[in-house]
């Protein structure tokens, strides 16, 4: 494909010099800026989902996003930042994003699109949030990747996103998270890197660094370091996606300790900052959503630390929705009573660049015509995002190689990296002595009893026999509880309790009396596992591995020596009585941060 004859039919009366690829970035930013509409101008301030068909055509619409189709978005709406909301398969997905390309450029300025993601590398599926990984390659969760402690393979897992994430034309990560889960209870704590800010901090710089080398360019993914200031003290741990968790609070005073981790962030040089939805409660912040709030974002965020990067706002703060059939207001949080252009205006004086998730640029037209906003502030945004496109080389080399995403995405190499991550963040909480010997590593060939493994993924290690009473050890792989919500979108944020019902131990204890017990759990959040941790033989943590993965650890074909990336606490009364924003703050923790045992010596390091 050649993007200079798709947009030589534009060409007349154009100054084209922006794009000579030998100009520096900013000259070609101002000589572009000064041709812009109003209209194409605001256009660049959205960035809302979109999908694409299944065999990489240009899609029609999402009903169950309410998305209208890629061509009302590009040509109509004249919008040309896009988080890619399904996707699977690389070689439709390349095929897709050189479709959209040449969509945009047949529009007047053939300013091309940039295509960004949620995390694609896990076991999520969380349409808000991440999503499976489908052809790509597989990764543990980030608070896993904490659980390895290795900055080298943090930067490596950054590397290999970013390595498959251009292969398909992404260019802009949605992450990484570098929230302090110092909330036992928050929903958002999988793609964060824990509770510690020093951990956190290290990583969080690590894993941008693979994503944008030492500095932005032509190869790079552009990283957006979110929650700013920091998400992590929510409310009794409610998330602020919906009214009920919308407050966060300070009770221990820790506001500054939550910031460390962005300023190794901006210090690495991420390149965009998404603030988060939640309210800041008595502190000296005006009381809204930090994308509404000035003093955070041109006060803290651009003046005190000087970023002078993209802020793009999370998404939907303008205008209520619907999703799957259930409303889905804005999070609106603090400015309810704001009307849709209200809202905006406040966010544009807040300091932000882009409205996360909002698809209306003629509603910032009109605050434009009426004098509410000034097309010097406009141009202010239109800048950066600018020149964020001049600087990944989207206008000079807009498209991307089929075969090579085909090759790329999901290669052996790529595939076998995320697999020994996932190996190394499996962390060992207990394992009991039997006579003198440990219960892991367990022998080869041994009666198995299993669940939530596969009998056919099982018997590479063992005989599958059908009873615990049969089998020489049970393994049980197990979820964090959570409470059920009344929405479907309210249950992809795993909330509330961190007690497994009686039932579920119940079973636990029944299985233990039978035989030997190992058992796995998925912390996406700190779970109490004080009510059978004395009745199993061994207990292990996963952040996202695969069962071949556990197996070959358990087994002792690989070592183990994941560490905890947050206190694992003993009871409720603990949670509940503990501070939001304080780490570490629950009584006489079960297992402390960094607890880990490996099968060199059984032992809990810090």
């Amino acid at each position: 494909m050649n993007p200079i004859n798709v947009q030589q039919a534009t060409d007349e009366g154009l100054d084209t010099r922006y794009r000579d690829a030998a100009l520096p970035a900013r000259e070609r930013v101002e000589i572009l800026l000064a041709q812009m509409t109003l209209e194409e101008k605001a256009g660049l301030f959205f960035h809302d989902m979109i999908s694409m068909n299944e065999d990489g055509s240009l899609s029609d619409g999402d009903d169950e996003f309410h998305l209208p189709s890629n061509e009302e978005l590009v040509t109509g709406r004249l919008m040309s930042h896009f988080n890619l909301l399904t996707g699977g398969d690389p070689v439709a997905m390349a095929t897709w994003h050189n479709r959209i390309q040449e969509l945009a450029a047949s529009t007047r300025l053939g300013i091309p699109v940039t295509i960004s993601s949620d995390p694609r590398n896990s076991y999520s599926d969380n349409p808000l949030a991440g999503l499976l990984a489908g052809s790509f390659s597989v990764w543990p969760e980030t608070l896993g990747l904490a659980a390895t402690r290795d900055e080298a393979l943090v930067e490596r897992f950054g590397d290999v996103a970013r390595r498959e994430y251009t292969a398909v034309g992404i260019r802009v990560a949605l992450h990484p998270q570098v929230d302090l889960a110092t909330e036992p209870r928050w929903a958002r704590q999988l793609d964060t890197f824990g509770e510690d800010a020093e951990l956190t901090s290290r990583l969080g710089a690590a894993y941008i660094r693979g994503l944008q080398g030492e500095t932005l360019g032509t190869d790079s993914v552009a990283a957006m370091v979110k929650h700013f200031p920091g998400g992590g003290p929510q409310l009794d741990g409610e998330d602020p996606h919906f009214g009920y968790g919308r407050e966060q609070v300070y009770p221990g005073g820790m506001f500054e300790l939550h910031l460390q981790p962005f300023i190794a962030a901006f210090a690495a040089g991420a390149s965009q900052v998404m603030p988060y939805y939640g309210m800041p409660i008595g502190t000296e912040h005006e009381e809204v959503g930090f994308g509404f709030n000035k003093s955070v974002i041109t006060d803290l965020l651009r003046k005190r630390f000087g970023f002078d990067g993209v802020v793009c706002t999370d998404w939907g703060l303008f205008t209520d929705s619907e999703v799957a059939g259930e409303p889905f207001p804005a999070r609106a949080w603090g400015v309810e009573h704001l009307d849709q252009r209200e809202r905006m205006r406040k966010a544009i004086e807040a300091g932000v660049d882009q409205f996360g998730g909002e698809k209306c640029p003629e509603v910032l037209v009109d605050l434009v015509r009426s004098g509410e906003v000034t097309l010097e502030r406009l141009d202010t945004s239109v800048r950066r995002l600018l020149l964020e496109k001049f600087v990944l080389g989207l206008f000079d080399a807009p498209f991307v190689d089929v075969a090579e995403a085909a090759r790329t995405v999901g290669s052996a190499e790529f595939l076998a990296a995320g697999v020994e991550a996932q190996r190394a963040s499996l962390t060992l909480l207990t394992n009991v002595d039997h006579g003198g010997r440990a219960t892991l590593p367990f022998q080869r060939g041994i009666k198995l009893y299993v669940e939530g493994i596969s009998s056919d993924v099982a018997q590479d290690y063992g005989t599958i026999v059908a009873t615990p009473q049969e089998a020489d050890l049970a393994i049980l792989r197990l979820r964090a509880p959570f409470e059920e919500r009344a929405t479907v979108f309210e249950n992809y944020f795993h909330a509330g309790s961190l007690e497994f019902d009686a039932a579920t131990v119940e079973h636990i204890r029944s299985v233990a009396s039978a035989t030997t017990t190992v058992v796995d759990v998925f912390l996406d959040r700190p779970a109490i596992l004080t009510p059978f941790v004395d009745d199993v033989a061994a207990v292990i943590a996963n952040w996202g591995a695969g069962p071949h993965a556990l197996l070959d650890v358990l087994v002792g074909d690989a070592d183990v020596g994941g560490k905890l990336p947050f206190d694992l606490p003993s009871d409720m009364l603990e949670v509940t009585n503990s501070r939001p924003d304080v780490p570490f703050d629950t009584a006489n923790p079960l297992f402390r941060f960094g607890h880990g045992l490996t099968y060199i010596r059984q032992s809990a390091d810090a």
